[in-house]
């Protein structure tokens, strides 16, 4: 069974300051586009093994960034941590990890059995990855 593995998307963009603010969809786009070796490789870093199902949760002004073979996006039609905690309650019984910081959202998704990992587990490029 794979893992599901769900990206906060705001939260990661939000974890480095550059500049992403002045456009958050080419952000989003951006971060999807380094994500996608993660669906094969996954995060053997932090002990989780690929393939996994990833998806990609991006809200407000980066909704619409369009899915791409190995990420799938789901826009967020209000908050992004309300959908990230329903795709986690959802996977009833199936390993679950979500990458954010936000501490609120992680109690939610943890109460569903969800493991968390912070945003610079995703952040590095993949060659600097191991």
């Amino acid at each position: 069974m794979r893992i599901l593995l769900i990206v906060d998307g705001a939260n990661v963009v939000g974890s480095v300051p550059d500049g992403w603010w002045r456009d958050r969809r080419a952000a989003a786009e951006r971060l999807r586009e380094r994500l996608v070796p993660l669906a094969v490789d996954g995060l053997p870093g932090a002990g989780i093994p690929g393939p996994v199902e990833l998806v990609l949760v991006v809200e407000g002004q980066a909704r619409g960034v369009e899915s791409v073979p190995g990420v799938r996006v789901e826009s967020a039609p209000g908050s992004g941590d309300d959908l990230i905690a329903e795709l986690a309650g959802g996977a009833a019984g199936r390993p679950c990890v979500v990458v954010t910081a936000d501490r609120e959202l992680r109690g939610r998704v943890e109460a569903y059995g969800a493991r968390c990992v912070g945003p610079r587990t995703v952040r590095q490029l993949p060659e600097e990855r191991t």
